[in-house]
């Protein structure tokens, strides 16, 4: 595929903040890690493109954006209230270190909780509400409102750890695995007969803002969205579940192509990639899979996905072998594709 380190390239894409509606950091290291294969630019929404090539156009998309907090306010006795930007759990919160990152740089902080010699009846078992959440900095109000903006982001400790054999944890994987995938797949598309546009797209976390807007005028003949998936662990149902190592999952649902699903199943069994199988009811996938269909006059959009636990927490986990299978297979169906079309 690439010489690429899988590892090193996650370390690096999960090492940059990127909160929903403030990616600048992510998008300043995707610009460099993308001007080398096209054209590369950031649009209003600040999404990032890089689009090569010519003839039958494929649009490949994976999320930038990550869950966080907003900070609202800060309090008479120098903490920080916040509310949430996109779906964080709550139940993560409490006495976790955060990065408050501002104009003025990275403040770090931690997130109150109250000892259990003092916790009333009950408390143990008490999930917060975000608006009770307080961060600490260490700092008075004046002190804090020097450095602290209303509006800043917050995320929880930046965290990258390698487990035994080809799995890893890091706080956003969701979805740096995504673009991970997709960049790793670049190298073997620089000389397809195609054109390729890539769409790190924003705001997935908060409403699928970047998504929705990012294929317009571009005349995108087929589009891959690359997202994270339920991958099993304890307490989770195997049926609603992903398993960790198997491959690239292929989504299946009522508004994907069914067309697009079908070839992407045959291309993984032709080609020895390793695979399975996604199946959603209902009118959604809960993935920017759903915006880019909706575009325009429609296009014919498939979803393929990476098993990952502990979704949406400081310790989400991924295999590298799930992120490389879906880079091969990427690469593959594009290629099966152009042969097809330009025959």
């Amino acid at each position: 595929m690439t010489d690429i380190n899988t590892k090193e390239l996650l370390f690096k894409l999960t090492s940059a903040p990127g909160v929903s509606g403030a990616e600048e950091n992510i998008n300043n290291l995707l610009c460099e890690l993308l001007k080398e294969y096209g054209e590369v630019y950031v649009d209003d929404m600040n999404s990032v493109f890089c689009t090569f090539g010519s003839g039958y156009h494929f649009l490949l998309d994976a999320h930038l954006d990550e869950i966080g907090m907003i900070v609202t306010s800060i309090s008479d006795d120098g903490f920080v209230k916040v509310a949430k930007c996109g779906g964080i759990d709550a139940r993560m919160l409490l006495s976790s270190e955060v990065s408050i990152w501002t104009a003025n740089g990275e403040v770090k902080g931690v997130i109150t909780t109250v000892p259990p010699h003092l916790q009333k009846d009950g408390d143990d078992s008490k999930v917060p509400e975000i608006g009770d959440v307080s961060i600490d900095v260490g700092m008075t109000k004046a002190e804090a409102e020097k450095l602290i903006a209303l509006g800043d982001r917050v995320t929880v400790k930046r965290n990258f750890t390698e487990l035994l054999g080809t799995q890893i944890s890091a706080s956003v994987l969701d979805d740096r695995s995504g673009v991970a995938a997709i960049i790793l797949v670049l190298e073997e598309l620089r000389d397809v007969n195609a054109k390729i546009t890539v769409m790190f797209s924003s705001q997935e976390e908060t409403g699928m803002t970047g998504a929705k807007v990012g294929p317009f005028g571009k005349n995108i003949d087929e589009a891959i969205a690359v997202d994270v998936s339920f991958g099993y662990s304890p307490l989770c149902k195997k049926t609603d579940c992903g398993e960790m190592g198997k491959g690239a999952m292929i989504g299946i649902a009522p508004i994907l192509s069914n067309i697009m699903s079908q070839k992407l199943i045959e291309t993984a069994k032709e080609n020895d990639i390793a695979y399975q199988l996604e199946v959603m009811g209902g009118n959604r996938t809960g993935t920017n899979a759903d915006a880019i269909t909706l575009s325009e006059s429609g296009i014919k959009t498939a979803l393929i996905s990476i098993p990952e636990k502990y979704m949406h927490s400081p310790i989400e986990v991924v295999d590298t072998k799930d992120v490389e299978s879906v880079a091969k297979l990427i690469a593959a169906y594009i290629k099966k594709r152009v042969g097809e079309v330009n025959a």
